[in-house]
């Protein structure tokens, strides 16, 4: 099928590239990214050799009748001005939030801009969500943390207090895109924890809770800190809740690995093995592991996944085969690069 990445110049639009590359039924055709337009692709990524002699395109210059599959990596709010452009037989994956919240008081809280609608949302361990998704044209990717913290959180919410749910999370430094800002560079990141968006005004917190609140019907509350993580890639999500009934750590185990027993890309590891961001670097795989804090009745749970991965590009294929009917896992890895 023929594919076109729109935003390829930024860290996810690359990794789209680099995993697009090797897909048995996507063909990448067009690539755009307006601001490098005219550049060689490999000027922006050089690993990306597959690419070699071929220039980023102008999103005028595309052909949106030719194209079956569009992936759009562009900052939030950008990629409702592009759609009106695409064809209505094309498939489209936005790794952007502009279709993501349903509410648009809270869109315009966290965002600017006008809010654009919503599509379904393309996190296909939510139960249900998989076939939403493969009878869908048009999917909105969901948040690096949020499919971390959301993941996390789906077994627990029989067993928790939804009002009291703590989370802290920390990511990579591509999470914050690739445009230059002093705060991100070698010298200020490197040997240093940093907390950001500090008090609970981090944009992905409505997104957590609206998806939870759909899947249950109950009103989950989230109190959010993220964490800039001097590394480039990866998140490690820490989730505390208070139990509403007396649940041992084996118990919650269990529960957990039930519950993503059918789940291609989710690993719940085995009781004392924890979750480790560098084992999952260019992987599509979640891992998650429970435990129960006796001294304060907490479940704690710890979610780690690759934030350009199963965060963005790596799951925005797998919307894709989801909604192209190909196998889940067509052209994504189960193994992480390791360290």
């Amino acid at each position: 099928m023929k594919t076109v990445v729109i935003g390829a110049s930024g860290y996810a639009g690359g990794e789209l590239l680099r995993l697009l590359a090797t897909h048995p039924h996507l063909q990448v055709v067009q690539v755009s990214a307006h601001s490098n337009a005219g550049e060689l692709i490999t000027s922006v990524h050089p690993h990306l050799t597959t690419y070699q002699g071929k220039k980023f395109e102008s999103i005028e210059s595309i052909n949106f009748d030719l194209i079956d599959v569009a992936f759009i990596a562009l900052p939030h709010g950008q990629s409702a001005g592009v759609i009106k452009n695409i064809s209505s037989h094309t498939k489209i994956i936005d790794l952007g939030a502009d279709f993501r919240l349903s509410d648009a008081a809270q869109w315009s809280k966290y965002y600017d801009g006008d809010h654009a609608g919503v599509w379904t949302y393309g996190l296909p361990e939510i139960p249900g969500q998989r076939e939403k998704i493969s009878k869908s044209v048009q999917v909105s990717n969901p948040g690096c943390y949020a499919t971390s913290i959301i993941t996390g959180l789906l077994p627990a919410l029989e067993i928790i207090d939804v009002s009291d749910v703590v989370v802290v999370a920390a990511s990579g430094t591509t999470g914050a895109g690739r445009s230059a800002k002093i705060n991100l560079i070698a010298s200020e990141v490197m040997g240093s924890l940093t907390s950001y968006k500090f008090g609970g005004i981090h944009q992905h917190t409505p997104e957590i809770e609206q998806a939870l609140n759909e899947f249950s019907s109950k009103d989950v509350k989230i109190s959010f800190t993220p964490v800039l993580a001097p590394m480039p890639r990866g998140i490690l999500s820490t989730i505390t809740a208070r139990l509403t009934s007396k649940v041992s750590t084996e118990q919650a185990h269990t529960f957990f690995t039930k519950f993503y027993a059918d789940d291609y890309f989710v690993d719940v590891l085995p009781i004392g093995q924890m979750p480790k961001t560098g084992s999952l670097v260019g992987s599509n795989k979640v891992q998650v592991q429970v435990a129960v804090d006796e001294h304060v009745q907490r479940l704690v749970i710890s979610v780690a996944l690759d934030n350009l991965g199963k965060g963005a590009a790596s799951q925005a294929i797998q919307n894709a085969n989801l909604m192209c009917g190909f196998h889940e896992g067509s052209g994504l890895s189960t193994d992480g690069l390791g360290t």
